[in-house]
């Protein structure tokens, strides 16, 4: 990194040469202070340059310049390493640069000796996010929550780690004083909307992804996701419509594709519901559901002969369901491989026996 900008010395003889030419004894002393009391640069003291350093790191994080931040807050470290304002330069610039062990390091200790910072508390909370840590970013983000409750960012973070831990209803109340905080930002209405549909709450989840759309028309997915809670409501024209207008901005979108088809399947409209199904079943090829509706909608289009590879791939790629085998039962049967028919409709059998029952509308896709 470079340093400070500052003069380079003059050596003696050069200060003689400007001070009149030529290097001369005959140079009066006077002539000689005077020129050191310009040239010569004036060493800065331990405070002046910890506060020059700071200034820089500062710069720098506002240019989003965070490797030369880091090399400037550590630099500052050296000369102040009991400043709280090094820590915090160090965290921030740690967790922009994804070093996440330093930046984990360094908030622990600026978290023990500043136990009531809300930011290196929330800060640290981040650094176990990133990290997957979430049993440990959880408590600080909830310390830093209380300990300044008016902030929209921490609210919202917590949020996000409830979230990654299916902590659905915890992460809800979270994002319920966030959208109060910050009324105007659409995001935490598309995350509250989630949680609200995943805690069976789709009249709720609806009314949110409605002001998300409001707040910000062209915010990625959220037709999808009013589409999914409506579809989850029952209501299936209404989710179609939401969901070709995502299918219009994400048209190579696996899930969004998917999930028309899937809709349309539920809905009759089968010769639609297979184009979909083929192309969220060639771009997620590991997608087991979107294999088993392709089979199914062939079936019901007719196709049988199509029907069955769908449907076989469907099996492979989750052993433990049952319902490719009840529909491949029926597809081989309409090609009259009787035997084999038999054999499918058997596994069913037994594999439906063992399901655990379950329950929850926004678990997945209905089979």
């Amino acid at each position: 990194m470079s340093q400070l900008s500052r003069s380079v010395p003059f050596g003696f003889a050069s200060l003689l040469t400007l001070a009149g030419g030529r290097a001369r004894a005959a140079v009066p002393v006077t002539a000689v202070l005077a020129a050191i009391s310009v040239f010569a640069p004036v060493a800065l003291s331990q405070d002046e340059r910890l506060a020059e350093l700071l200034r820089q790191g500062q710069v720098a994080l506002r240019a989003e310049d965070f490797n030369r931040a880091a090399s400037v807050f550590e630099q500052a470290q050296q000369i102040g390493p009991n400043r709280k304002d090094v820590y915090r330069g160090l965290l921030l610039s740690y967790l922009q640069l994804g070093r996440l062990p330093d930046a984990e390091s360094i908030g622990k200790t600026a978290v023990t000796r500043w136990p009531n910072d809300p930011e290196l508390v929330h800060w640290l909370g981040l650094a176990y996010f990133q990290q997957h840590k979430n049993d440990l970013a959880i408590p600080e983000l909830q310390h830093a929550v209380s300990l300044d409750p008016a902030q929209y960012d921490t609210h919202f973070d917590l949020a996000l780690v409830l979230l990654s831990d299916d902590q659905y209803s915890d992460a809800a109340k979270e994002l319920e004083v966030a959208v109060k905080l910050d009324p105007r930002a659409a995001l935490p209405h598309v995350l509250l909307g989630r949680a609200y549909q995943n805690t069976n709450r789709s009249e709720q989840a609806v009314k949110q992804f409605q002001t998300a759309l409001r707040l910000e028309p062209s915010l990625p997915l959220v037709h999808y996701h009013l589409g999914f809670a409506y579809e989850s409501l029952g209501r299936n024209e209404e989710a179609l419509a939401e969901y070709e207008k995502e299918i219009q901005r994400s048209p190579s979108n696996a899930t969004v594709l998917y999930q028309l088809g899937h809709c349309q399947l539920s809905v009759g409209l089968w010769k639609s519901a297979v184009e979909y199904l083929q192309k969220a079943a060639q771009l997620e090829p590991g997608n087991s559901d979107a294999f088993y509706d392709l089979g199914k909608a062939l079936l019901l289009e007719g196709d049988a002969q199509q029907a069955v590879p769908a449907l076989r791939r469907a099996a492979a790629l989750k052993p433990s369901n049952p319902m490719p085998h009840y529909q491949l039962s029926r597809a081989l049967e309409r090609l009259g491989r009787n035997e084999e028919a038999k054999q499918e409709l058997e596994t069913f059998t037994a594999l439906n026996k063992a399901q655990p029952v379950t329950g929850g509308m926004a678990a997945g896709p209905v089979q």
